[in-house]
């Protein structure tokens, strides 16, 4: 499984709107995110898990 990097681009109820380093978009359910996921925030997602990264 490869590593993907998003950026959070908006929240939408219990769904987040994420955007690919490589432009593909994707909501995901917000329970599978960390407490912290704001928007503008960088996740990485590694085997289905997600984590906030600093870059």
């Amino acid at each position: 499984m490869e590593t993907v990097y998003y950026t959070v681009q908006k929240l939408d109820g219990d769904y987040a709107v994420l955007l690919s380093d490589e432009g593909v978009e994707n909501r995901v359910a917000r329970a599978l995110l960390p407490e912290e996921t704001d928007e503008g925030v960088r996740l990485k997602c590694e085997f289905f898990s997600y984590m906030v990264v600093d870059n």
